[in-house]
């Protein structure tokens, strides 16, 4: 059977309903959130745009905005993205048409190899400045920056890592494996933002 492929330019134009979706070489691929992967966002979402916003540093995204790294790379929905004042000019109605300064994605079983593996050099190759892995079924937390060379670089953490995108942006890798995750205004006090 055939599998018919359409632009991401049409992709973009008919998944704007709020699917989560990504384009992969003209396929159209349907995501799936599990209960750990939706409190994982629900967690680091609300705390990045909080830290972001309070030093107007820029825009945070999630599902099921796009971002489209580059012109041969696919369209992907990270989980979590931020893009810095300087590059909200790629800024598109239904998705950022360039690479994003930070991406986080939260690990599920069914998204372990396509995090790790496809996504990882997608986002290396297309310029991804910072990239989280976050595993809580494994309570794993992966740290990668990219290097003048264009490689990702891990960057060694036992107990707090610093952001090079965000600074002065730092999280406990303890919070991430709590149960239930820490509350906002807990870890707002801990930046001392309130």
């Amino acid at each position: 059977m055939q599998t018919t492929r359409i632009s991401y330019e049409k992709f973009i134009t008919q998944t704007s309903d709020g699917a989560w979706v990504e384009w992969i070489k003209g396929k159209i691929l349907t995501l799936t959130l599990t209960n750990d992967h939706s409190d994982m966002i629900g967690f680091l979402l609300p705390l990045l745009r909080t830290f972001v916003e309070t030093y107007h540093l820029g825009k945070v995204f999630s599902p099921p905005f796009q971002m489209k790294t580059g012109p041969e790379l696919p369209g992907r929905a990270p989980d979590v993205f931020f893009v810095t004042q300087a590059n909200l000019d790629k800024l598109k109605k239904f998705y950022f048409n360039g690479p994003a300064d930070l991406v986080i994605e939260v690990i599920s079983t069914e998204s372990r190899s396509r995090d790790r593996g496809e996504k990882f050099y997608e986002y290396e190759e297309g310029g991804v400045r910072e990239y989280w892995l976050i595993d809580p079924q494994r309570k794993q937390a992966e740290f990668y920056q990219r290097e003048d060379s264009g490689f990702y670089r891990a960057i060694p953490t036992a107990d707090i890592y610093h952001s090079q995108v965000l600074p002065g942006l730092w999280i406990s890798v303890d919070w991430l494996w709590q149960e239930p995750l820490p509350k906002l205004l807990s870890v707002l006090k801990e930046w001392k933002l309130i």
